[in-house]
């Protein structure tokens, strides 16, 4: 996986924007970021956002992301490097449909 394929697969996410410096560099909908990059300790990946904590915890201990130092323990980091892009683009659309979950809905995109 690369910093592409994320940018290509949260770009035909509906409503999703990208968000450049002065901001973290990531994706956000409704304002809301759920996919962060940004290199940490273990080499380039992207931040995303679980349902829950729970999750998290079981997607780390089976190996399939890391901790994403900073954030809440809600989210993971998927390394570019170890990361299969078919798991990349589910795990996505799931930050991403975590975060509209959350939104008012007057916020939330159409489609």
């Amino acid at each position: 996986m690369r910093r592409e394929d994320v940018d290509a697969i949260c770009a035909a996410l509906p409503g999703a924007t990208p968000a450049e410096p002065p901001e973290l560099v990531s994706w956000k909908v409704g304002g809301k970021m759920f996919a962060c990059f940004g290199q940490q300790e273990d080499g380039d990946g992207v931040s995303v956002k679980t349902p829950d904590v729970e999750t998290a915890s079981m997607l780390i201990e089976a190996g399939a992301a890391t901790r994403a130092k900073y954030f809440h323990r809600s989210w993971v980091r998927l390394p570019y490097a170890s990361t299969d892009p078919t798991e990349a683009a589910h795990r996505l659309r799931v930050s991403y449909d975590t975060v509209v979950a959350g939104l008012p809905k007057s916020a939330r995109p159409e489609g």
